[in-house]
């Protein structure tokens, strides 16, 4: 494994400290952070940002700050910080615009099925993005997963994980996970770490 690198480290500690000031500033400070539909009257243009530092509960962050910090040094010590951090933050993004435009299709369809009202937090857009620049990164590198403990190439466990995300998505099961968001993530970081890979300029 490799050593922790600055950006990791940095963002690992922002989750953090967002999780422990969740849980101890009065809830009307907590609640603010993640992303809210405009129908349920509590969006705000900043959570487009803090939804994407924001967790549920311990088993929300835990997993995604362990996939980051197994897997996002490598990734940075590819591209360097400025791409990591950009890779991070517009995989947290297009994750957000695809959850959004997923839960408009029905309103935009039928109008009189009214606007959706939903929330969103957590970094796992981000991290889904950050997931599968590694595994197109390094393909062939492999890793050993926690559930079962067993070895996995970097590039089959980016296609379970994106099959998965597709079938729990489409078929509405998996309970209140934000598939799409995850979907969204991924495919910005496929597409980024592609784009790079192949020796492309932007932020360079």
């Amino acid at each position: 494994m490799m050593p922790l690198t600055g950006i990791v480290k940095h963002l690992i500690i922002i989750n953090v400290i967002v999780f422990v000031g969740m849980m101890i500033l009065p809830p009307a400070i907590g609640n603010m952070l993640p992303f809210y539909s405009p129908a349920t009257g509590h969006f705000q243009p900043f959570q487009i940002i803090t939804y994407m530092f924001a967790h549920a509960g311990v088993t929300h962050i835990l997993f995604n700050m362990l996939s980051l910090y197994f897997l996002g040094p490598m990734v940075e010590m590819y591209l360097g910080p400025k791409r990591f951090l950009a890779l991070y933050m517009i995989s947290g993004l297009v994750g957000l615009a695809a959850h959004v435009l997923v839960g408009y299709v029905p309103y935009l369809l039928d109008p009189a099925t009214g606007p959706p009202f939903f929330s969103v937090l957590g970094a796992s857009g981000a991290v889904f993005g950050v997931t599968i620049a590694f595994a197109t990164l390094f393909p062939d590198r492999e890793l050993m997963l926690l559930f079962p403990p067993i070895p996995i190439k970097a590039w089959l466990m980016a296609v379970i994980l994106i099959g998965i995300g597709l079938y729990s998505g489409l078929t509405g099961s998996g309970g209140n996970v934000a598939h799409f968001a995850h979907l969204g993530g991924a495919l910005a970081g496929f597409i980024l770490a592609k784009y790079w890979k192949k020796g492309g300029r932007f932020l360079s």
